[in-house]
């Protein structure tokens, strides 16, 4: 966060310099982000497909998330199940009173109890480490040189006024620069926030080796879908617990996710250390 600000303080910096008028596209960015904070759970159940179930339909589900729920002293979530072969679970809302936690129908036919709460209680730890808002104030400046990398040149180009292409191309290219290292900055946190939900899964459950199992066959079941399957759902990701790559997309390049090894060497790091 600390080389975001420094990244985006010296991006304002260079825009106020350079005379760009950016205050529609700063607006802009705002109002989209707005809506992906607040309308986040709604969109990203609409894309999955997910649904909504209740205590009736799926009494065991609702039984654990109300128990981790306890433990994790957070008031219990909404659950959703998504129709799919890809096994995985994933959490969003924007705050705990808001949340959603969704699980899929392969994750949960693939992972026995202990596993499932492990990854439940991963989910959770999202939710308690307020993760959707801090990624979305994360991404913000990133979105607005997001939008002037993709619609500078063309404005400019429609203006009246073509002497000044070269400046407007030097903003382009600070912009460029700004989206990927921002990119790259924060796909660095959302790791870190992947191990720290790890971590807190670990100690909601009190069993890090649950979690490392659950990981593990995940990882395992992922490499033999396919790729049709993975494709469909890749673009959530970065909700996932374990990210569903198809194998030839540059997500693999820039990562939500830490390795699947890095993880599971943590959690079995954990697991002896509460042994002894």
């Amino acid at each position: 966060m600390f080389l975001l600000a420094i990244v985006y303080l010296a991006f304002i910096a260079f825009l106020l310099t350079a005379g760009v008028g950016t205050v529609g596209i700063v607006v802009f960015a705002a109002l989209f982000l707005f809506i992906q904070y607040f309308f986040s759970d709604r969109l990203v159940l609409w894309s999955m497909g997910g649904r909504l179930v209740s205590e009736k339909e799926e009494p065991e589900l609702h039984e654990i998330v109300t128990r981790l729920s306890q433990l994790a002293d957070l008031p219990k979530p909404r659950i959703a199940i998504v129709k799919s072969s890809v096994p995985n679970a994933f959490a969003t809302g924007r705050s705990k009173n808001n949340a959603v936690v969704a699980v899929t129908t392969g994750i949960m036919r693939q992972l026995d109890r202990r596993e499932l709460e492990a990854v439940l209680a991963h989910e959770l730890s999202h939710i308690k480490n307020r993760d959707v808002l801090v990624i979305t104030i994360a991404s913000f400046l990133s979105t607005v040189a997001f939008f002037l990398v993709r619609n500078l040149l063309f404005f400019g180009m429609m203006g009246r006024d073509r002497r000044d292409m070269g400046g407007m191309v030097i903003v382009w290219i600070v912009s460029v620069l700004v989206w990927l290292v921002s990119l790259l900055l924060i796909r660095a946190l959302s790791r870190y926030r992947e191990f720290s939900a790890d971590r807190g899964s670990a100690i909601i459950t009190g069993q890090p080796g649950h979690l490392a199992s659950a990981l593990m066959k995940i990882s395992g079941v992922m490499g033999r879908l396919p790729k049709d399957d993975l494709r469909r759902v890749e673009g959530m990701n970065a909700f996932f617990i374990v990210p569903a790559v198809s194998g030839d997309t540059l997500m693999s390049l820039f990562s939500t996710h830490p390795r699947v090894e890095q993880r599971i060497a943590r959690l079995e790091e954990m697991q002896r250390r509460m042994e002894f």
